[in-house]
This record gives C-alpha cells, structure tokens and sequence, in this order.
C-alpha cells in the first residue's frame, strides 16, 4: 500500500500531540512508570516525546542535510520544573503546532537528513505520525485511558513497522537470528476492518531471507484481532493473549518473531 497523503499525517500528529496534552492535563500521576515503557515515567515519556517533535521540526525548518541532536535544539527539553502539568502541556502543544506548521509549508518532498532510507521532510512526517501515535498509547495505557487509532493510520503503521524492522536489523547486525533454521512465518489478520483496506500481513524468516507482504496467506501461527490491537501487540505494548486478541498456530513462532522483530 502506498503510504498517507502528506497532509493526513500533519492532521494525526496534530491530533495525537493533542490527546497526549489531554493525558498530561486529565490529573494522572505524572511520576507513576509507564508499565509499555517501564524506564520511563509518565513525565519522561511526554518530554521524550516533545525533544523528538522539536528535534523533527528543527530538521524541517533549516531543510538540514546533517543531524541535529535534540540535545543542540533550543527549548527541547521541555520546562525546567519537572511535575508541573499545566507547563509541560504548553510545552508540547507549541511544539507540536510549530512542527506541523514546519510540515505544512515545506511538503513531503524537500531534501533533509533522516536516518531512514529516503531523505526527505516527508519521511520525518510519516514517522513522528507512528511515533506520536504509539506513544500516546504509552501514555493512555498507562493512565487508564482509551486510545483508538484510525484504520488508515494503524495499517500505514503496520506497513512503517516492517519496513523500519528489515531495513534497520541488518544494518545492526541484529537480523542473524531471524535468519537461522527452516523458513517460518507469521500472519496478522485486522478483523475490524473492510476489504478495500486489505488489513493482512505475512512475514517470514529463516535461512532464506526475511520478507513481509501484505495479503490473506497460510501462515505457520496468525494473530487476529482488532487492527489498533494488531498494531500495539506488534509494538509489543500489547501481549498477543490480550483481551480481543487470538493465537491461531505455533504461538512459539509468535514470540520468536515479537521478540527480535524491532528497529528500536
């Protein structure tokens, strides 16, 4: 499938840094540890989130052919004081209308460094959409709030998933283990969704490569259940047992493939 149109993927990140916001501000412990991302606390998580919206828009703004660190980006550590909920919300919703400003204007074509495959403002937002959108999950889970991502945006994220996973694994030397033994294979199945979406993955692994496609396949363990669970169970922010969700198959080859199977 091709990717979203430029424009929805400013909408979503203007979206989901709003409903971030919500959390910071809906009186949830700021301090409590994000039980998806347990180094972090709920704070820690929404500060990373804005360095990496700052990072992004400063990339965007000097059209740069070179990395800017966020460390070297002015203001994108967030508010001195830390616990305080009404400046940390200020905080990330300027962040996130400068940077979605900076998309806006400069179109997905323009020539800037990234650390993915294409070089251009359209990848960073591509990527700061599934970035938001999984870690607004983070913080929703962790505050005992829904999250609810739209089919279009959950399946592109699924799509980004494999793409980063089998471009960055062999990069980093991490692929070896997908690549050992007798050909495997995992299929996600979105049961929510119409056909024109054509919500289906295959992945395989083993000695003879690593692929992904998308398609209704035989596969040797499948993993069906509503498409934003599909996508945070393949972020490993949901187990595979969870509630809604079902193992068809070889649930060891399940967990072979969510343990190893990740560009982070």
């Amino acid at each position: 499938m091709k990717p979203l149109a430029h424009d929805r993927y400013c909408d979503e990140i203007a979206h989901r840094v709003n409903r971030l916001r919500d959390v910071v501000t809906s009186g949830a412990d700021l301090s409590a540890t994000v039980p998806t991302c347990p180094e972090w606390s709920l704070e820690q998580l929404v500060r990373h989130v804005g360095a990496g919206v700052s990072r992004a828009d400063a990339l965007v703004r000097a059209r740069s052919r070179e990395n800017i660190p966020a460390s070297e980006v002015p203001g994108a550590a967030g508010p001195r004081e830390w616990g305080d909920a009404p400046a940390l919300d200020k905080w990330l919703g300027e962040a996130g209308e400068s940077f979605v400003a900076a998309l806006r204007e400069a179109g997905p074509d323009v020539p800037v460094w990234t650390w993915m495959g294409l070089r251009t403002t359209g990848v960073w937002a591509r990527r700061m959409t599934h970035e938001t959108v999984v870690h607004h999950a983070d913080a929703a889970l962790a505050a005992g709030l829904s999250c609810e991502i739209a089919p279009e945006v959950a399946a592109d994220g699924l799509d980004e998933l494999l793409e980063l996973t089998l471009l960055v694994l062999p990069l980093r030397g991490r692929d070896g283990a997908l690549r050992e033994g007798s050909a495997r294979s995992v299929h996600l199945h979105a049961t929510d969704t119409g056909a024109a979406l054509d919500a289906e993955w295959l992945m395989e692994f083993g000695a003879g490569g690593l692929g992904w496609r998308r398609g209704h396949e035989k596969a040797a363990v499948a993993l069906r259940g509503p498409l934003t669970a599909l996508l945070l169970a393949s972020y490993r922010r949901l187990p595979p047992d969870a509630p809604g969700l079902e193992v068809l198959g070889d649930r060891e080859v399940l967990d072979f493939w969510l343990q190893r199977a990740t560009f982070g």
